[in-house]
């Protein structure tokens, strides 16, 4: 016999997992009273939101599924940004929640919150448990059902007597996931798709991170190089292809680079591979590659024609679609199109005005690339130093770029690092974030110090929130509402008065050094490559406080509403 709680730390160890992430409270104690005894890793975050996106970043640095633990109520619902996240990046995380005992469950009792009725939509799947008998079935289906076909978030509402019951089950193996069933044959569709490379004059690759978690790199490199295609990808694609590879393209979508959006636009063939046609990826959506047959291959049939037509759908695992298709096809060169492709990329690179004594954080980027040869996991907050990390870092191999892509969570960053870094103890890992997203969860360094956990934060300070700030530069009459953070304009007819030694608000480094780590400061572009030689150097966590120009936006861009064709390169 054993009891529910029990069952739980059996069901993590059956899973493999050796790192758990969350905070304690109430509800879970019974959990944590035998984590105590457990071989299992636990990392102490300081907010729920934190555990999640520790164990989101150690699921996408490792491809391994990741796991967390929160309390009921308050425990929960800071959960919920981070479930959020990872369900729409197709991460594999399975959360353990506690909840309060089943009889109190609708009675308003101290710290409960409908976990599985807030959670319904932004996971993959969620339990409520009623029945310890079901408990070890439930903890061998979740982390099964997270990780098979497109994977997600899985989230298991525990009450607190289900935890202290007693059963004799245990997991047979019998799971009966949903979702579990086998794939189509794809074989006719993949010929059909050979059939159409053969026959393409402009074909171009548009990859996603599905290519990623399918771990079907190797053979997407593969196959462009059979077929000569140029590659793009979303911004979860990034590693997918090597950027080095003259085939690479870059990016693309609303701050792609100009020969990825020009040759989607004009290509006869774009053949989809792990990506979802995001509306940050396609811009006006009847302009859309409007001169294409669009292939699409994907392991989720219900996201195939969901945003645009397709023509040749393809169901199944990319890595074995890609395997066959590679069987199929024959060396060719469209060497018109592969010229057209390479002048777009010498006329229209990712490129800034570098101006003197000014430090910009495209010039940050560029010296963290430097600094690293090229072969860092980076990973980023969000806002506009996101896409300077995505323009001005060239990514070679597959999860070497973290990044909360479709929901877009500030926050995200920091203990995202240190996930990734928990997972990939040998690996340099770098954080770019920036002065407004790197508070959100500030608080998570003090984890990076407690484990001495080498990573290196890089905070392009700009004063604002910055992508916030370009938009309404660029439409809304340059009206910066709310976006100054503490210094300059503060509304429309107040101004406060910043003196020198109020300058910097929050001081990074301060508060860095508050809580343990290495910190220094930079605002000139000469004194950069050395604070970083030193950050990486130091024993622990670092961090480098960047000082850059205060209004420098991201270019290209493609305005909401636009085609991708119709890029605003600067305000001139």
């Amino acid at each position: 016999m054993r009891t529910g709680a029990q069952c739980i730390i059996d069901g993590l160890q059956q899973a493999g997992v050796d790192r758990l992430f969350g905070i304690p409270g109430g509800t879970v104690l019974d959990i944590f009273e035998l984590l105590y005894h457990a071989p299992i890793g636990f990392v102490l975050a300081r907010h729920e939101q934190g555990a999640v996106h520790m164990a989101d970043g150690y699921a996408r640095a490792s491809g391994l599924t990741g796991a967390c633990i929160v309390t009921s109520g308050p425990g929960a619902t800071n959960a919920v940004t981070g479930l959020a996240t990872a369900n729409m990046d197709g991460v594999p995380l399975v959360c353990i929640a506690g909840q309060v005992p089943s009889h109190m469950i609708g009675n308003d009792a101290f710290q409960e919150a409908d976990t599985t009725g807030m959670t319904r939509g932004i996971t993959k799947h969620n339990y409520l448990v009623r029945d310890v008998d079901e408990l070890p079935r439930i903890m061998c289906e979740a982390f099964r059902l997270a990780a098979d076909g497109k994977p997600g978030p899985v989230l298991i509402d525990v009450p607190k007597d289900i935890q202290r019951a007693q059963t004799a089950a245990v997991c047979d193996g019998k799971t009966g996931v949903r979702g579990s069933k086998p794939l189509p044959d794809c074989e006719a569709a993949v010929d059909a798709l050979a059939e159409a490379i053969k026959r393409a004059r402009k074909p171009v690759l548009f990859v996603g991170g599905g290519v990623i978690a399918g771990d079907a790199a190797a053979e997407l490199q593969a196959v462009a190089q059979r077929a000569r295609i140029p590659v793009t990808t979303t911004l979860m694609g990034l590693g997918a292809f090597p950027e080095t590879d003259p085939l690479s393209l870059r990016m693309l979508g609303m701050h792609g680079s100009v020969a990825a959006n020009r040759a989607v636009s004009a290509c006869d063939l774009l053949i989809s591979v792990g990506a979802r046609f995001d509306d940050r990826v396609t811009g006006k959506i009847d302009q859309f590659a409007p001169n294409a047959v669009i292939a699409h291959i994907d392991i989720d049939p219900s996201a195939i024609s969901k945003s645009v037509p397709v023509r040749i759908p393809v169901v199944g695992h990319v890595k074995t679609v890609l395997t066959r298709l590679l069987e199929r096809l024959e060396p060719v060169t469209q060497r018109e199109w592969l010229n057209e492709v390479a002048a777009w990329q010498k006329e229209y690179p990712f490129a800034y005005q570098n101006e003197d004594g000014k430090l910009a954080s495209q010039y940050v980027i560029e010296s963290v690339y430097h600094a690293t040869d090229g072969k860092a996991a980076i990973v980023t907050d969000v806002g506009q130093h996101q896409m300077w990390a995505a323009h001005y870092y060239k990514y070679s191999q597959p999860r070497s770029f973290i990044s909360s892509g479709g929901l877009g969570t500030m926050g995200f960053g920091l203990p995202a690092a240190i996930g990734a870094q928990f997972a990939c103890p040998d690996r340099t890992v770098v954080l770019i974030a920036g002065d407004g997203s790197i508070q959100m969860n500030f608080q998570e360094l003090v984890v990076a110090v407690e484990h001495r956990l080498p990573i290196n934060v890089v905070v392009l300070n700009n004063g604002h929130l910055g992508m916030v700030r370009q938009w309404q530069e660029m439409f809304y009459r340059r009206e910066y509402s709310a976006t100054r953070l503490g210094q300059g304009e503060r509304g429309k007819n107040e101004r406060i008065v910043v003196h020198e030694k109020d300058r910097y608000l929050p001081d990074f480094v301060k508060l860095a050094e508050a809580h343990g780590a290495f910190a220094t400061r930079v605002d000139a572009p000469e004194a950069l490559p050395g604070a970083l030689r030193d950050a990486i150097a130091a024993d622990g966590p670092a961090l480098v406080e960047c000082m850059v120009k205060p209004e420098e936006n991201v270019y290209p861009m493609v305005p909401p509403g636009a085609s991708l064709i119709e890029m605003v390169h600067s305000m001139a």
